[in-house]
């Protein structure tokens, strides 16, 4: 690689071509057994971990993890004209994702301004902070919120009295504030959504006997055929969820934006478990519950932001009930009980009934969480008279 006769840019093309050593165009000897070393090293160590994850998939993946004893990944091929559920069907969930991020952008730009309009949603004046070089830079890099100390420090830099420098920093935390508009736009989204949905989940339950028996969900696990509307009924919500965390960045912020995120992982992490063992009605039900209350959520806040009071207080009030009802009476005591308890009657436990009850309590925790929140509002917002639909809260 180092030759006497090369200057210092032969040498390093020569490490690769060296037209002097082989008859043509070449490698040199020793750069050829290094780059034969090194691709040797790298497709070994590609193969290794080709093995190790090839290994750990079958452990995972593994029948007695997520099935009774005697049933496994086998008894969920498709035959005799029956279709099961796939895993490699939730990839279609991703160009669904897409789709809604479009299709919200579309209606927020055109139906969503209309409506807006409808109702007279209109933007409260806000007061801009003047232009001050120092405060700006403080709010900027250091904080939003500044502390008593740091306030006096700023007056001798800024040469503003302290009222001056709070006064400036309230309006300027103002002005990052989302605008009515916006807000009511993406509530109108949802909104749409979630009615939409319970109006198809409901539709593609309503005939089903485990819509009536909670029990039937069980019969003939996991061998249970996939309907249709089962099939987009999965895809479209798992999609739509997958929808959100991609814009959660530009979505508006509240003060339970964690627990959100938290609900909406464990949601989507339920609903692709229970599609990939076959829990599909069991999922359905929980899907279904879960859109029974959110449309009259979004809708209290649509009117919220319109300054429908009255309006708003009587949705909110009903959401609530709905709230309850279907998250803290329904969901623990039919659902969640035949998830549970009933299965211990037919099957013994195994590590998949665990996982699956395991999210499903996770959400439960946060519907009593919310639950908490909700009758705060509620209790708070009729002792003073105001609009118990107050958009700085999120409930989902």
């Amino acid at each position: 690689c180092v030759r006497s006769s090369y200057t210092p840019g032969h040498c390093v093309v020569g490490c690769f071509f060296d037209a002097h050593t082989v008859q043509g165009f070449g490698l040199h000897p020793i750069c050829l057994n290094v780059s034969y070393m090194f691709i040797s090293l790298f497709l070994f160590f590609f193969l290794r971990m080709l093995t190790w994850l090839r290994e750990l998939s079958d452990w995972v993946w593994q029948d007695r993890l997520w099935f009774p004893a005697g049933l496994g990944w086998a008894d969920l091929k498709d035959r005799d004209g029956l279709v099961f559920a796939k895993g490699s069907d939730l990839w279609v969930i991703f160009p669904i994702a897409v789709c809604f991020l479009i299709i919200r952008q579309i209606f927020e730009r055109t139906v969503a301004v209309k409506l807006a309009s409808l109702l007279r949603v209109r933007e409260k004046p806000r007061v801009r902070a003047a232009p001050n070089t120092t405060l700006e830079f403080y709010f900027c890099n250091a904080s939003k919120f500044p502390s008593q100390s740091s306030v006096e420090e700023l007056t001798k830099q800024s040469g503003c009295s302290v009222r001056q420098v709070q006064r400036w920093f309230r309006r300027r935390r103002n002005q990052e504030r989302p605008s009515q508009i916006k807000k009511f736009r993406e509530a109108s989204w949802r909104f749409t959504f979630y009615l939409l949905a319970f109006i198809a989940g409901l539709g593609a339950l309503i005939d089903k006997p485990w819509f009536y028996d909670m029990e039937e969900m069980w019969n003939g696990f996991p061998t249970l055929p996939l309907l249709p509307s089962q099939y987009w009924y999965y895809m479209i919500e798992l999609g739509f969820y997958i929808s959100l965390l991609f814009s959660v960045a530009t979505d508006v912020k509240r003060k339970d934006f964690k627990e959100q995120i938290v609900h909406h992982v464990a949601t989507i992490l339920l609903i692709s478990f229970s599609w990939l063992v076959n829990y599909i009605r069991a999922g359905t039900l929980i899907m279904l519950v879960h859109d029974a209350s959110d449309y009259l959520l979004e809708s209290a806040k649509m009117f919220n932001y319109a300054e429908w009071r009255k309006t708003c207080n009587y949705i909110f009030i009903l959401f609530a009930a709905v709230f309850i009802l279907t998250r803290l009476v329904i969901l623990p005591f039919w659902i969640l009980h035949t998830t549970w308890v009933y299965p211990l009657t037919i099957y013994p436990p195994f590590f998949g009934f665990y996982f699956f009850n395991g999210l499903l309590l996770v959400l439960q925790c946060l519907h009593i969480f919310w639950a908490v929140l909700i009758l705060r509002m509620t209790s708070g917002g009729m002792s003073r008279g105001e609009c118990m639909g107050c958009p700085s809260c999120v409930l989902v």
